[in-house]
């Protein structure tokens, strides 16, 4: 059974840092990918990062480049998001998934067939 459980999330000063993190099960990481979602109250979801099926990427969206950083440890099959410089757009519910639609340097996007965690707030405010 696939799953997918995301933690760190919280409240934090525009400029300061969180990490997330997306615990996994049933599935391998490295066959099936996976990556970083948010979506923020009235808006559509968006691709934030990704690792692509067969060990490729990273990939960023660009409104994140070089501000988060992707990374996954295999030994525990945790994926995290360390989130830098975070700004109050950066506001929004965050969720991990797997199985997805497409993860390449033009598009981040879950697709019908995708796995989903239950997501993890973050908000940006003085």
């Amino acid at each position: 059974q696939v799953q997918l459980v995301e933690s760190g999330g919280g409240l934090v000063q525009p400029g300061g840092s969180l990490r997330l993190s997306c615990a996994t099960s049933g599935f391998s990481l490295n066959y099936y990918g996976i990556g970083w979602f948010r979506q923020a109250p009235g808006k559509e979801r968006e691709g934030v990062s990704c690792f692509s099926s067969g060990d490729g990427g990273p990939y960023y969206a660009g409104s994140v480049n070089g501000r988060f950083t992707i990374s996954r440890d295999s030994s525990t099959d945790t994926v995290y998001l360390q989130m830098n410089d975070l700004k109050p757009e950066d506001t929004a519910i965050y969720y991990c998934a797997t199985r997805l639609y497409r993860c390449s340097s033009r598009a981040i996007e879950g697709g019908t067939n995708s796995a989903w965690g239950q997501g993890t707030q973050v908000t940006v405010s003085s």
